[in-house]
C-alpha cells in the first residue's frame, strides 16, 4: 500500500470495513459541531440599498462604500440606536458596505435578532447619506448655494457683451477690425473654459443627492453559519480526517509483503505458501459484495471487545481474498510444504511451529499443516515421514520461545503483510536465544473458496465434459 496508487476501489475498501468506525467518529464530529453553534449564537444579516445618481466612476463608489462604515457615521449609528453595551468599534465587526453595478451602496448590517438587523441596516443607510451629503458639498445656506449660479449669469452675459462689441467693432475688411474680432472671440472662450472648471471643481455639480431605496426587508433565516452547517460540516471534516489518517498510516506502513523480504528479516528459506478459506465453517458473513471479512483476533478484555465492535480489529488495507480451487488443490499445497520441510531435515524428527499472537489466519494455516503431517507416514517409517510438529504462539512484541528439547528446529508460520522487518528480526533472535534453528518459512493468505456446485445424479457426466478421475489424481498428489 504505501508504493501504490491511492483509487477509488481503496477508498471503497476503507468505508466498507471500517464503516463503524467512520459512523462513531463522524457523530463525534457532529457532536463537536453542535457544541460550537451553541457557542456562537444565532445571528441574521439584512441589507439595505443607497441609490448615487449621477456619473460616478468606480474608484469614487469604493469611496463611498469606505465611508458607509467610517467611525463617524458608525458612532452616529450607536448614539442613534442607544444598545446597551454596543458601541462603534463592535457595530464596525457588524456592518459591511459593497459597491453594486447602478450605482448602488449596499450596506449590510449583522445582529442578533431580525428585528435589531434590519434596524441596524437602516440606521447606518440613512445616518451614511446626511454625512455623505455634508462631505460632498450639499449646502443649507441659501445665499452661499445662489453665488455659483449668479456667477454663470454674468458669465453669459460677459459673452453677450463681447459678441456685441465683436459686431461694432470696425465692421469693414481692415487689419485692426480683425485683430480686435479675434482677442474679443479669445475673451469669450476663457470665459466659457473657466466656469466649465468651476463646475467640475464642485464636487455636487450634476450629482443630485443621495436616496435610501427603501427600508430593509427583515431576514428569514440565520445568516451562515448555521447550526445545521455547523453539525454537517463537524461530520463532514471527522469522516475526512479519519479516511485521511487511514491513507496516511497506510502510506507510512513498514509491514512487509513480498516474500523475498519476510524470507530475508527471518533469515530462513521459503518452502512455500498455502491457503486458508475464509467462508469455511464458523466464519462470519460476507463483509461487502464480493468480499469476505478477515479473521478476528481472540482478543480478550475491554478494550478488546470495543475493539470488536468499532470494526478496528480487523484489517482494512490486506486486499480482498482470491478465490481459490477445490479443497484437493488446496490439500496439495500443504502436502508439498510437508515434503519440503521432511527433505531440508537430515532424520524425522520433532518441530516447533512458531505461529506470531494474532495471526489467525497463520494459526489455522499452523494446524492444518500438522493435521497434515499426522496424517502421513509416521516418523519411524522406512521412507522418511512427515516430522511431528508442535504448535506455540510467540508474542512479536516480546518474543519468548521456548528453549531447545526435543525439537530439531523451528518452522515460522505467518501471513504476508501482517509484521515489519523489526518484529520479524525480533523474532528470529527469539529462536537464536532459545537454542532453535529456524527451517523455514510458511505464509499463509486468505482465499475464497469456490462455492459447491449440486450433487448430479449417479452416472451423469459432468457439464463440461471434464473426466471426475482428474479430481482423484490431484488428490493423490499427482499433477494438476
Amino acid at each position: 500500500m504505501s508504493d501504490d496508487t491511492i483509487r477509488l476501489a481503496t477508498l471503497g475498501r476503507i468505508i466498507r470495513r471500517r464503516r463503524r468506525l467512520l459512523t462513531v467518529l463522524a457523530v463525534v464530529g457532529a457532536l463537536v459541531g453542535h457544541g460550537a453553534s451553541s457557542l456562537f449564537p444565532p445571528q441574521y444579516t439584512t441589507s439595505a440599498s443607497v441609490l448615487l445618481p449621477g456619473a460616478w466612476q468606480e474608484r469614487e463608489l469604493l469611496t463611498q462604500a469606505e465611508i458607509a462604515t467610517s467611525s463617524v457615521v458608525l458612532d452616529r449609528v450607536t448614539a442613534t440606536l442607544g444598545w446597551t453595551g454596543v458601541s462603534g468599534s463592535e457595530l464596525r465587526d457588524r456592518v459591511s458596505a459593497t459597491a453594486a453595478d447602478g450605482n448602488i451602496i449596499k450596506i449590510s448590517g449583522t445582529a442578533d435578532t431580525p428585528e435589531r438587523a434590519q434596524r441596524l441596516s437602516d440606521q447606518v443607510a440613512q445616518q451614511f447619506v446626511t454625512f455623505a451629503a455634508r462631505i460632498t458639498g450639499a449646502r443649507t445656506d441659501p445665499e452661499a448655494a445662489a453665488r455659483p449660479e449668479a456667477l454663470r449669469q454674468m458669465v453669459v452675459q460677459t459673452s453677450l457683451r463681447i459678441t456685441e462689441l465683436a459686431d461694432a467693432a470696425d465692421p469693414g475688411k481692415s487689419v485692426e477690425g480683425v485683430q480686435t474680432r479675434t482677442e474679443l472671440a479669445k475673451l469669450r472662450t476663457a470665459l466659457q473654459e473657466a466656469v466649465k472648471k468651476l463646475d467640475q471643481a464642485d464636487p455636487a455639480a450634476g450629482k443630485a443627492a443621495m436616496v435610501v431605496m427603501g427600508p430593509a426587508a427583515r431576514p428569514a433565516g440565520e445568516a451562515p453559519p448555521t447550526r445545521v452547517q455547523l453539525i454537517v460540516g463537524g461530520a463532514l471534516l471527522f469522516f475526512l480526517l479519519s479516511v485521511g489518517g487511514h491513507l496516511a498510516a497506510a502510506r507510512t506502513s513498514r509491514r512487509l509483503r513480498t516474500e523475498p523480504e519476510i524470507a530475508a528479516a527471518l533469515g530462513s528459506a521459503l518452502l512455500g505458501s498455502v491457503d486458508v478459506p475464509v467462508d469455511g465453517p464458523g466464519d462470519e458473513p460476507d463483509d461487502g459484495p464480493g468480499e469476505r471479512r478477515a479473521h478476528r483476533p481472540e482478543g480478550r478484555g475491554p478494550w478488546a471487545r470495543v475493539r470488536r465492535l468499532l470494526g478496528v480489529d480487523v484489517r482494512w488495507d490486506v486486499p480482498a481474498p482470491q478465490t481459490s480451487g477445490d479443497e484437493a488443490g488446496r490439500q496439495i499445497r500443504y502436502r508439498r510444504v510437508c515434503a519440503r520441510l521432511r527433505d531440508r531435515l537430515p532424520a524425522p524428527r520433532q518441530l516447533l511451529v512458531v505461529v506470531p499472537d494474532g495471526d489467525e489466519i497463520a494459526r489455522r494455516a499452523a494446524g492444518r499443516l500438522v493435521a497434515e503431517a499426522g496424517s502421513g507416514p509416521s516418523p519411524s517409517a522406512s521412507d522418511r515421514g512427515h516430522p511431528v510438529l508442535r504448535v506455540v504462539g510467540v508474542s512479536v512484541s516480546r518474543p519468548l520461545v521456548p528453549d531447545r528439547g526435543d525439537e530439531c528446529g523451528v518452522l515460522v508460520v505467518l501471513s504476508a503483510g501482517s509484521w515489519t522487518a523489526e518484529e520479524l528480526a525480533g523474532l528470529a533472535e527469539a529462536c537464536a536465544d532459545a537454542g532453535q534453528e529456524i527451517v523455514g518459512v510458511v505464509l499463509a493468505g486468505e482465499v475464497r473458496a469456490r462455492p459447491a456446485r449440486p450433487s448430479r445424479p449417479a452416472g451423469r457426466p459432468a457439464d463440461d465434459g471434464t473426466p471426475t478421475a482428474g479430481v482423484g489424481v490431484g488428490a493423490a498428489g499427482g499433477p494438476v
